[in-house]
C-alpha cells in the first residue's frame, strides 16, 4: 500500500463528489488484539465499505464516500480517540513532488484560482515542504521546479516509503522506552537482590519513586489503550492484561511498604522489582518484536529498486545531465552507461546492449534490447550505451506498479488468518477466566492444604494468577500468518511471482490440475510467417489490408503479420471501423465493404483448398477476406519455450493433470500437445474465450476438492484468469495492474508455476509450525504459571520473569517466517 505522509490533516478529501479510497497508518498497534480494536472502531462508520486493517503493517484502508456530515478528520478523531492510536492518512496514486520553499507556507494554500496549470493540489507536509499533486499529461515535474508560483524552490530529499519510515519511527520510540524503563530497573533489583538492607526506608522509597515513574510513563500507555478497549470497543485486549497484573504488584507493594513504615508488616512484603521487571521484560519483547517486523518489511521492499538518479541527454553528449529521476517526463530520451540502471519504463531508440532485469523477474539470462524494444525500470544495462525514451514516469513505472500489488496483497487475508482472528479473539476472556480459577484454588490450597492465613493464602495465590496473566500471549497467534504472508510476498517478488491476494499462496500448493493456454504461453509468442498464399494471385492490396488490420492489435499472430510487412508494405490502406473480435479475429471497413482477418473457422473459409493444405501442415493460419472472397492465407509457426516439456513432466511427476486449451486450429494444437506428449483427450482446440472460461469452469465442478491452475498469457485470457481456482498470467512486465489473474509471473519461465507450488507448501509449512508453537508454548506457559507441576521443586514461574512470554512465544514464529528469506524455488 503505497502513498505520501501528509503530517497535517488538512487533506481536503471531502471536496470531491466520488467515492474516496482512503488508507492511514496507524501508531501504537502492538498485536492482533490491537487490529480487533481498530476494526472495530472503523466498521462503527456505516459510510465505510471495504475496510482492510492489518496489526503487521499497521495501516488500514477502506473506502468511502465524503459528505458535509462524514469526513476524513470525523473519522481520524473517532478512532483515536477509541483506540488511543495516533493516525495519518494518505491518499492513493497521482504524481506529486515533495519541494522545499522558502517564506510562510501559507501562500502556498490549496487555492485552485492562483495554483498553477495541471496542479490539483499543494499540502503543507513540514516546515519549509509542501507537497505537489499535479497532472503529468499537462505539465512536467520540471516545469513545476521552474514555476515562479514556487519562488525558487528546490527538489526534496527522497524520503522512505511511507511503510518503512512509520515503522523505523515506532521502532525508534518503542527502544527509548524500553532503554528508559532497563535504566529505571536496574536499580530496583540491585536492591531487591541485594540481601538485608541498613536502610529500608530509604531504600523502599527510591524503589517506590523508580517504580512509579515506570508506570506513569512507560506503562501509561497500556493504561490509556486497554481502558479505552474495554470502554469504547468492549474488548479485553493484552493491554488490559499487563495493566491488570503489573498495577496488582504495584499497588499491592505500596500498601505493604506503607504498612511496613507504620511497623504493620504484611505476610509477604513489598516487591516492586516484580512490576518494574514485568514492564520493562514485555517492553522488551514488544521491541524485539517490532525489530524483526520492520526487517521483515523492509527485506520485501521493492521501491528500493527505484534508481534516484537518470542522465537526461541533450542536444550533444556535451549537454548531457544528471537530474533526479522524479523529474522525469513523457517523451524524455535518458542515456543508459554500461553498469547503470534504467531510470523508468521506455523504449530503446538507439543503441544495442544487454541487460539483466533478474531483480524485477528473476530471470537470470541477460536480454538482447534492440531500437523498438521495451526496458524495463530497474534492469541493468551491460556492455554498451543505450538511449531510451521514456513511456512511463517513476510513479507509475513497473517497479510501482509491482510495489502496488505487493502491497494490496499484503492487505488482504488468506482463509487461515480467521482462524487465528477467532482464537486470538476468545484468548484474552479465556485466560482471564483462568486466572480466576487458579486464584481460588491457590486461596483454597494455601487455607485448606497448607493452613495459611486468608491473607497469605491471597497474597500467594495472587502471584500466580499475575504469572498467568501476564505469561500468556496471543501474539504469537496474531503473528503466525500474517507474518509467513508478508515475507512469501517477498520471496515470490525475488523469484519473479507477482500475488494479487494472499489467499493465492495458501492455495496454490493444493493445485490438482494445470490447464495452459498454447500461443505464447507454451510456445513463445514469437511467431513468424512461414507460408504465405494469395487465392486472387495478387498480393499487393491484399498484403496491405493484412497490415493494415493488424497493426493496432495485440495479439501474437496479429504482431507476427505486422513484423513479416514491416518495410514491405506499399502504400498504407485506410480502414475505418476497427473491431476487434475476441477469440475470432479483427472487422473493418474498406472502400465501403467490410474486410475481415481471422481464423478459417470464423471466416467460414476452412474447406478451402489453399487454407485445408496449410491447416494440414500444422501451422497457426490467418485469413484476409474482402466481404466473403477469401484473399489472403498466411501460415505461422512457433517455437515451444525450452522448459515446456520439462515443467509437464515435473507436474505429471507429482500426480498433477495436465490439459492445453487453445482458440488455434486443431492440427496445430494436436503438433504442439505431441511435442510435450499430451493426449488428444488432454487438449482443447478452436476454443473461444467463453468456451475456455466453460471448461476451467466444468475441470472446477468435477471434483469437491479440485484446484485449477490457467495459466496464460493474457491475450483473450480474462474469462479463463478469473474462473480459475488459480490464474497465472504471463507478464512482459508493463502490464502488471492490468490483469485479471491472481498472479503475475514476471519472467518467461514456465518454471514459474513449479516455483508457485512449491513457494506455497513452504508458506503452509511454517504457518502451521507457527500454530503449533503458539498452541504449545501458551499450553506449557500457562501451566506453569499456574502452578500446575509445582509438586517439582522450584518448578513455576516468578511473576516478575512472567514479561519474558511475549520473548519467547515470539521469536521462533519470527525467525521460522525470516527463514522463508533463504528459500530457493
Amino acid at each position: 500500500m503505497i502513498g505520501s505522509p501528509v503530517c497535517s490533516t488538512s487533506v481536503d478529501i471531502e471536496m470531491a463528489t466520488q467515492k474516496k479510497h482512503v488508507l492511514i497508518n496507524i501508531e501504537g498497534m502492538d498485536c492482533s488484539g490491537c487490529e480487533r480494536k481498530l476494526w472495530k472502531s472503523l466498521a462503527a462508520f456505516p459510510e465505510l465499505t471495504n475496510v482492510k486493517t492489518s496489526f503487521l503493517l499497521a495501516q488500514a484502508e477502506f473506502d468511502f464516500m465524503p459528505s458535509k456530515s462524514v469526513h476524513h478528520e470525523n473519522i481520524l478523531s473517532m478512532v483515536e480517540r477509541k483506540t488511543g492510536f495516533k493516525c495519518s492518512i494518505w491518499l492513493r496514486g497521482g504524481a506529486q513532488l515533495d519541494l522545499l520553499v522558502e517564506g510562510d507556507l501559507s501562500q502556498y494554500s490549496d487555492d485552485r484560482e492562483t495554483r498553477p496549470k495541471g496542479v490539483t493540489k499543494v499540502l503543507k507536509v513540514s516546515k519549509r515542504c509542501v507537497q505537489v499533486s499535479y497532472l503529468p499529461q499537462v505539465v512536467s515535474a520540471r516545469d513545476l521546479l521552474l514555476n515562479p508560483f514556487f519562488k525558487g524552490a528546490t527538489l526534496a530529499p527522497a524520503i522512505a516509503p511511507p511503510l518503512i519510515a512509520s515503522g523505523r519511527k515506532n521502532l525508534k520510540r518503542t527502544f527509548w522506552m524500553t532503554l528508559l524503563s532497563v535504566v529505571l530497573t536496574i536499580p530496583v533489583l540491585g536492591i531487591a537482590w541485594g540481601g538485608h538492607l541498613k536502610k529500608p526506608v530509604l531504600y523502599g522509597l527510591i524503589c517506590l519513586s523508580l517504580a512509579t515513574i515506570i508506570q506513569v510513563f512507560v506503562a501509561m500507555p497500556f493504561y490509556i489503550n486497554g481502558f479505552k478497549s474495554l470502554v469504547f470497543s468492549r474488548i479485553i485486549d493484552m493491554d488490559l492484561l499487563i495493566v491488570l497484573s503489573s498495577s496488582t504488584a504495584y499497588i499491592y507493594s505500596v500498601v505493604a511498604f506503607v504498612l511496613a513504615i507504620q511497623g504493620k508488616d504484611l505476610p509477604i512484603h513489598q516487591f516492586f522489582e516484580t512490576s518494574t521487571l514485568l514492564v520493562t521484560l514485555i517492553m522488551v519483547g514488544r521491541t524485539l518484536s517490532a525489530f524483526a517486523q520492520q526487517k521483515a518489511i523492509e527485506s520485501i521492499a521493492t521501491e528500493s529498486l527505484q534508481p534516484q538518479t537518470a542522465i537526461l541527454c541533450g542536444l550533444s553528449s556535451q549537454t548531457d545531465k544528471e537530474i533526479d529521476s522524479r523529474l522525469l517526463h513523457y517523451g524524455d530520451i535518458i542515456k543508459v552507461l554500461p553498469d547503470m540502471s534504467v531510470a523508468t519504463d521506455g523504449i530503446v531508440i538507439s543503441g544495442e546492449s544487454e541487460v539483466d532485469e533478474s531483480l524485477l523477474t528473476g530471470e537470470a539470462s541477460l536480454i538482447v534490447k534492440r531500437p523498438g524494444d521495451k526496458v524495463l525500470a530497474g534492469s541493468i544495462n551491460h556492455h554498451s550505451n543505450l538511449a531510451v525514451e521514456v513511456t512511463r514516469l517513476p510513479s507509475e513505472n513497473t517497479i510501482q506498479s509491482i510495489c502496488d500489488l505487493i502491497d494490496e496483497a499484503k492487505a488482504t487475508k488468506p482463509k487461515v488468518q480467521d482462524l487465528a482472528d477467532q482464537v486470538a479473539s476468545w484468548f484474552v476472556p479465556v485466560i482471564l477466566a483462568t486466572t480466576c480459577v487458579v486464584f481460588a484454588a491457590w486461596v483454597v490450597v494455601g487455607m485448606a492444604g497448607k493452613g495459611h492465613g486468608a491473607a497469605e493464602s491471597c497474597i500467594n495465590a495472587m502471584t500466580f494468577a499475575m504469572t498467568v496473566l501476564i505469561v500468556s500471549c496471543p501474539c504469537a497467534i496474531g503473528l503466525a500468518v500474517p507474518m509467513v504472508v508478508l515475507i512469501a510476498g517477498g520471496v515470490a517478488a525475488r523469484n519473479g511471482l507477482v500475488f494479487k491476494n494472499a489467499e493465492t499462496i495458501n492455495v496454490a500448493r493444493r493445485v490438482s490440475h494445470v490447464v495452459f493456454d498454447k500461443t505464447g504461453t507454451l510456445t513463445r509468442g514469437n511467431l513468424s510467417v512461414v507460408s504465405e498464399k494469395y487465392p486472387t494471385g495478387s498480393s499487393s492490396l491484399p498484403s496491405s489490408l493484412a497490415f493494415a488490420l493488424v497493426t493496432n492489435s495485440t495479439h501474437p499472430v496479429s504482431k507476427a503479420i505486422a513484423v513479416h510487412f514491416f518495410g514491405k508494405r506499399g502504400n498504407m490502406v485506410p480502414i475505418t471501423n476497427f473491431v476487434s473480435v475476441p477469440g475470432k479475429g479483427i472487422e473493418a471497413i474498406w472502400n465501403n465493404q467490410i474486410v475481415r482477418a481471422g481464423n478459417p473457422y470464423w471466416l467460414q473459409v476452412q474447406h478451402h483448398p489453399i487454407v485445408k493444405d496449410v491447416l494440414s501442415a500444422g501451422a497457426t493460419v490467418l485469413c484476409i477476406c474482402i466481404a466473403d472472397d477469401l484473399v489472403a492465407v498466411f501460415g505461422l509457426r512457433d517455437d515451444l519455450r525450452i522448459d515446456a516439456l520439462e515443467t509437464i513432466h515435473e507436474l505429471r511427476q507429482r500426480s498433477i493433470a495436465v490439459s492445453v486449451v487453445s482458440g488455434d486450429n486443431e492440427q496445430a494444437v494436436r503438433t504442439t500437445a505431441a511435442q510435450l506428449g499430451i493426449a488428444p483427450s488432454e487438449f482443447r482446440c478452436r476454443y473461444t474465450p467463453e468456451e475456455k472460461q466453460q471448461y476451467i469452469k466444468s475441470l472446477i465442478e468435477s471434483r469437491k476438492d479440485a484446484t485449477v491452475l490457467f495459466v496464460g498469457d493474457g491475450t483473450n485470457d480474462a474469462p479463463s484468469l478469473a474462473q480459475a481456482s488459480i490464474g497465472l498470467h504471463i507478464s512482459e512486465g508493463t502490464d502488471v495492474a492490468s490483469s485479471a489473474a491472481d498472479v503475475i509471473l514476471m519472467r518467461s519461465s514456465l518454471r514459474g508455476v513449479i516455483t508457485l507450488i512449491d513457494l506455497s507448501k513452504a508458506y503452509h509449512r511454517r504457518v502451521v509450525f507457527n500454530f503449533a508453537w503458539s498452541f504449545v508454548y501458551n499450553l506449557l506457559a500457562v501451566l506453569l504459571a499456574a502452578g500446575a507441576f509445582s509438586v517439582i521443586k522450584g518448578a513455576r514461574i516468578p511473576p516478575q520473569y512472567a514479561g519474558l512470554g511475549e520473548v519467547v512465544s515470539v521469536v521462533p514464529v519470527v525467525v521460522a517466517a525470516m527463514g522463508l528469506r533463504c528459500w530457493k524455488g
